[in-house]
């Protein structure tokens, strides 16, 4: 009878503890860490950086597990597609187009483009338009792309990277380099270019790109696992906190500069 008894409790036990074991996912995540600070490589190889910190913050939400898999950022939506990895967060901008052919979760940052110039051309260049039919770098796969494709058609240098487009920038290969302008500024601080400037088109204050995480079309169950983390992050304040790290300010756009310091601090030192 006491054995009886004890290889339920026992039987039972490992029931739990493999339902509770087959509960949590270890999910293929892929990014591109060419676009700090929202994913790069720090000086021993890691992957590190705001979208990073989301997406691991999501996982242990709901009790998961992240694979970082490095990825081409065009190759980011076929490797989804072909299930190589299950999710995609690579500060990839929520459009139409790319609605047909993933699904996203919720925005968890809003940004807009801004243009980098030579210093020495800031009166030259005060808007896009004044780009129209000049070499333009930009990122490939990014809305600047797509941007610059509509301002100056055929003249469009597409590179792997910010770095590589800045560098183009700096060596005269092209006219201006256009990217979400946390990216722009960030490697402007980075590489304290002073001879490198930034600006926003007015047109660009009133088109703002949301980031989404990206899962294959239809899985229903895995994207609203995602926002339901996300949402866990955004009620617990952790949302704000990872912003802060990042940004140096909330979400909500509220100041912290002290963390803004800190971090400043922490993401340069990592990158360089």
């Amino acid at each position: 009878m006491k054995k009886t008894l004890l290889a339920c409790v026992l039987g039972l036990t490992m029931s739990v503890g493999l339902s509770s074991a087959a509960s949590a996912d270890t999910l293929k995540v892929g990014t591109h860490p060419t676009f700090a600070p929202f994913e790069f490589s720090d000086t021993e190889g890691n992957i590190i950086g705001f979208d990073l910190d989301i997406i691991k913050a999501i996982a242990k939400a709901n009790g998961d597990e992240v694979q970082i898999e490095s990825i081409p950022f065009d190759g980011l939506i076929p490797s989804l597609l072909t299930g190589n990895i299950d999710v995609i967060i690579s500060g990839m901008t929520i459009t139409d187009a790319r609605k047909k052919r993933v699904d996203f979760t919720n925005g968890y940052y809003d940004s807009n483009l801004s243009i980098l110039i030579p210093k020495d051309k800031a009166e030259t260049y005060k808007s896009a338009d004044d780009l129209k039919g000049k070499v333009i770098c930009v990122q490939i796969g990014t809305t600047g792309h797509a941007f610059a494709d509509t301002i100056s058609p055929g003249n469009v240098k597409a590179l792997n990277n910010e770095p590589d487009a800045i560098l183009e920038l700096s060596n005269g290969g092209c006219e201006a380099v256009i990217n979400d302008r946390p990216v722009n500024l960030y490697y402007l601080q980075k590489s304290k270019l002073t001879t490198i400037v930034d600006f926003v088109d007015p047109k660009f204050k009133d088109n703002v790109d949301s980031f989404g995480i990206a899962v294959r079309k239809g899985n229903t169950e895995l994207l609203e696992k995602l926002n339901s983390g996300l949402e866990t992050l955004e009620k617990s304040g952790e949302l704000d906190q990872i912003h802060v790290k990042w940004f140096g300010q909330t979400a909500g756009g509220d100041a912290a500069p002290e963390a803004a310091a800190e971090a400043s601090t922490e993401t340069t030192a990592a990158a360089q």
